[in-house]
């Protein structure tokens, strides 16, 4: 055949993998994008044996024979396509070419770029973005293609002005089609754009101005683009940012005469600098690639099924991550149509929002908790007269805390106008990853979780509350990691803790920063090796984060935590507190060596009578809720809390504030209220102490038993003249050693394990599976083990002894020969054990399964047993190595017999038995992005 293949013919090839594809993965395939680099295991989840299924069907398609060991050695489609161009003679593919002969684009598709502006140049003449001024005026629109070509206008100006690859641009611009234009002129500049708030209203400019300048300092920006009304301040900026060459307008910048632009094709390039809200004196400029951006637009998309059938409406402000990343650059990656207004249209009048999201039949759209609560507050039930909200697939709700109040209120009132329950979304994520870290799967309802609220305050465990409980503290969950990206909860120590433990909040993945601009000290306190500190306390339960408050805002009294956040929520919903308007914080009381608890309320009230009754109602609602009253309660006037340009309470500013003496006067506490704090402080440090050192020595008992077990293990199986006697042995001192782990250990269903052939197959989530399954299983379990382990000494010998078969889990021909290896043990009436995920993460969930244990079951017709492990993972995860106190339990479901041997009853068969253990393991689907509906909100 000929030397290469045309595009179309590569094209029907690619197009006979994606079909394979579909039938493997019927549920995620439309997720999985097949390009030529795409890798055939890791990307597409074909294994050894699906890939020998593949490889016949593409020599019954095109009648070729195509050898054996270069397929075998293929890890990519482009591999493949390279086996087909040595298969035989050109006619042997002459079916290629009756397909359509369409070229492939020049520019790399979305999902292999490796730069935003790649991504932009794909999609060029599609409609991508309205500019709305409310639902139904719009300010402009703009295509991918307009957008490419004035945004290399802009391009063109910077160059003109000497700005060079790594320069820094600022921008300050309003919700405009100029801002879009601007922010990707920036980027084929090859520069770096930095977006600041602009200021809300224009007789505030000079003000606001003068405060950016700490960031455009830091950020050592050379241009910034701004409203036309920013000009006439511009000697200002210059003289104050020393690095600040120009002060322009996009229609001044933007050139009519092109010019070589840079080469931008590097996925490591910055892409941006995001400054965290509320920067000031210390600003921290979040740095982000093209690798991290695209990373995480392309996790958030997987989750949520994003199409460029999707349309979002946003009002978020885009120099905010959640607007800018989240929601224009997610579209511009999917193709998605937007429609964007401006933030201070949705503040002036909510319904907006809701009403642009009927009319342009939104699927997304996202806000913080704020933003929900505006439209219950402020939208009368006359002004939602036939609005149709059924439309929406997901709404995110993040940025900040999320109100259980809130949530479940916004999904009560708008039923009636078509939300769906499942549609709201609570979310979780950073600047430092990007924008997204958690996410829950699309069209499942946020999980509530009532727990024991002296529980956590004191010991910092997530105990569920009783019915009965007067008072729990309610928290919502906030999803599951990002596909790539994992999520630990650990305490003061760094140690990892375990599932409804407390503690400081840690991620990586592919989206991670890599620090802050010019700020050393604050990146040395953000990176923990490879890990992120996100400054955020939570835990984790059934998969999902919970997430408890910022760390720098947690009050500690008396030993006990106490959430701002609740308590703001609480005092804000009394009559005659301004709304958004209340600030908790604590202040260090020297004399006690606790803190004590400081309101900072806005109120409208000037009688004086009005105000006592208020500060002592707020004391009531505080008392009740926190479970300890607050040591001062200081009314203010309106607009005194301070805020972030994205609207979030700046707890420690306000601390700033009232530690100057400039609002209200400062009570002093009496003397026997700080003796009494200072005594019931000493209990809960004590027990900290006490709880450390008993999880310390814990541990080294725990790897004490272990350590003897294994050697008396190895003994008994040197010594031992039969396999029988071996595996009693071992089964004696596994269940020994688990004993004195003090580990309980329950088994269930044991009794439906036959005497003749089966194939039992487990999830795998620890190190301790196998020592789990050895100490459990009856008879002489073959427990298949990696071909790896018998080039090891000691295990390799310790397993042969066991008569424990090895198998190749890449090589073709090899998997095939031990295919036939295991096929025989089973007709010897062994008990064929399988992991079918084929190895385990630090991640919590059940990964996609390999086809070998389903092929041989369905192939000598045996049945085969799902098996459940639980709490080896709580003891002992991945890349951990300090063990934790935890149950065991080892469950044996019912048989499922094959309904055939050919390749769609294997399918069929690994797809029951999946099924029956994500319905038992209690753990999030790793695999599939689908996930049925629960019935109901959780309360």
């Amino acid at each position: 055949m000929d030397d290469a293949l045309g595009p179309s013919q590569r094209e029907h090839l690619i197009s006979l993998v994606r079909e394979f594809v579909r039938e493997l993965h019927p549920q995620r395939s439309r997720f999985i994008q097949i390009t030529p680099s795409s890798r055939i295991e890791r990307d597409l989840g074909i294994d050894s044996l699906a890939r020998i299924e593949l490889v016949l069907r593409i020599e019954r398609a095109l009648h070729l024979h195509l050898p054996a060991q270069a397929v075998g050695e293929a890890e990519t489609v482009e591999d493949v396509i390279r086996c087909v161009q040595r298969g035989g003679p050109a006619g042997d593919v002459a079916a290629l070419k009756v397909l359509t002969t369409t070229a492939l684009p020049s520019v790399p598709a979305p999902d292999e770029a490796v730069t935003l502006t790649a991504v932009l140049d794909w999609h060029a003449a599609r409609l991508h973005l309205t500019v709305l001024q409310d639902e139904t005026v719009s300010l402009g629109t703009l295509t991918y293609g307009e957008l490419a070509a004035r945004a290399r206008s802009v391009a063109y100006g910077l160059l003109e002005r000497d700005i060079s690859p790594g320069d820094r641009v600022a921008l300050m611009l309003p919700t405009s089609v100029d801002f879009f234009v601007a922010f990707f002129g920036i980027l084929y500049a090859g520069a770096i754009p930095v977006p600041l708030y602009p200021p809300m209203r224009l007789s505030q400019l000079e003000d606001h101005l003068r405060r950016q300048t700490t960031i455009l300092q830091n950020a050592g920006a050379r241009v910034l683009i701004a409203v036309p009304e920013a000009l006439r301040v511009g000697n200002l900026l210059r003289a104050m940012a020393g690095d600040l060459d120009h002060v322009v307008s996009v229609a001044e910048i933007e050139a009519t005469v092109p010019t070589a632009l840079p080469h931008v094709d590097d996925p490591a390039a910055v892409a941006l600098i995001q400054y965290t809200s509320g920067s000031t004196g210390d600003p921290k400029g979040v740095i982000l690639s093209h690798a991290n951006l695209l990373a995480n637009i392309r996790a958030m998309g997987t989750v949520i099924g994003a199409n460029s059938s999707d349309i979002f409406v946003s009002w978020l402000p885009l120099y905010h991550d959640m607007g800018l990343i989240g929601a224009w650059l997610g579209c511009l990656h999917y193709a998605a149509r937007l429609y964007v207004m401006s933030p201070l249209s949705f503040l002036i009048r909510p319904q907006s929002w809701l009403w642009a999201m009927h009319r342009f039949r939104a699927t997304f759209s996202a806000s913080p908790n704020f933003g929900f609560e505006l439209c219950l507050t402020k939208i009368a039930d006359q002004e939602l007269v036939g609005l149709d909200l059924g439309s929406l697939r997901m709404v995110a709700n993040g940025a900040e805390p999320v109100s259980v109040q809130t949530l479940r209120k916004f999904t009560e009132r708008f039923a009636k106008y078509g939300f769906p329950a499942n549609a709201m979304a609570p979310v979780y994520g950073l600047a430092e990853c990007s924008v997204g870290l958690a996410f829950r799967p699309a069209r499942r309802l946020p999980p509530v979780d009532r727990i024991d609220r002296d529980q956590l305050s004191l010991h910092g465990v997530a105990v569920p509350a009783k019915p009965e409980d007067p008072r729990p503290f309610e928290l919502v969950g906030c999803g599951q990691p990002l596909p790539g990206h994992e999520i630990r909860i650990v305490d003061q120590a760094g140690r990892e803790l375990g599932d409804r433990r407390e503690g400081r909040i840690e991620f990586r993945g592919p989206s991670a920063t890599s620090g802050y601009f010019h700020n050393e000290a604050k990146t040395r306190e953000l990176v923990r090796g490879d890990w992120r500190d996100t400054g955020d306390r939570g835990y984790v339960a059934d998969g999902d984060i919970f997430i408890t408050g910022r760390i720098k805002d947690i009050i500690i009294r008396a030993g006990r935590h106490l959430y701002p956040q609740e308590i703001e929520e609480a005092v804000a919903a009394l009559p005659g507190v301004h709304k958004g308007g209340v600030a908790v914080f604590g202040v260090a009381d020297r004399a006690t060596g606790t803190e004590r608890v400081v309101i900072l309320l806005e109120t409208r009230e000037s009688d004086p009578g009005m105000r006592a009754t208020l500060q002592a109602r707020a004391h009531e609602v505080v008392t009740d809720v926190a479970g300890t009253p607050p040591d001062e309660i200081v009314l203010a006037p309106p607009r005194t809390v301070p805020k972030t340009s994205s609207g979030k309470i700046r707890r420690s500013a306000a601390k700033e504030l009232y530690q100057s003496g400039h609002i209200g006067p400062i009570q002093r506490v009496l003397w026997w209220q700080l003796l009494r704090l200072a005594f019931a402080g000493i209990g809960p440090q004590l027990r900290r102490v006490a709880r450390r050192i008993s999880e310390t020595s814990y541990a080294a008992w725990w790897w004490s038993v272990l350590g003897c077990s294994a050697l008396a293990g190895c003994l008994a199986v040197l010594v031992l003249p039969s396999v029988s006697a071996r595996w009693s042995a071992l089964r004696c001192i596994g269940r020994g050693a688990l004993r004195t782990m003090g580990v309980p250990l329950t088994t269930l269903g044991f009794e439906k394990i036959p005497r003749h052939a089966a194939v039992l197959v487990f999830n795998h989530s620890s190190y301790m599976d196998a020592f789990v399954l050895a100490a459990t299983l009856p008879s002489e379990p073959a427990i298949v083990a990696k071909r790896e382990l018998a080039q090891q000494v000691i295990a390799g010998l310790m397993l042969r002894r066991l008569a424990i078969p090895f198998v190749e889990r890449y090589d073709v021909a090899g998997s095939l020969t031990d295919t036939a290896t295991l096929t025989a043990l089973a007709q010897q009436g062994r008990i064929l054990v399988f992991f079918p995920e084929g190895t385990f993460t630090r991640r919590a969930g059940l990964s996609g399964f390999f086809l070998g244990a389903f092929k041989i079951a369905a192939e000598l017709n045996v049945p085969v047993l799902p098996g459940i492990i639980k709490g080896t993972r709580t003891i002992l995860r991945s890349d951990q190595w300090f063990p934790r106190h935890s149950a065991i339990s080892v469950a044996i479901c019912d048989p499922i017999m094959p309904s055939g041997s050919d390749f769609q009853a294997v399918i069929r068969l690994r797809d029951q038995v999946r099924r029956v253990m994500l319905a038992h393991v209690g753990e999030p689907d790793l695999d599939e992005l689908v996930k049925p509906e629960p019935t109901s909100l959780a309360s």
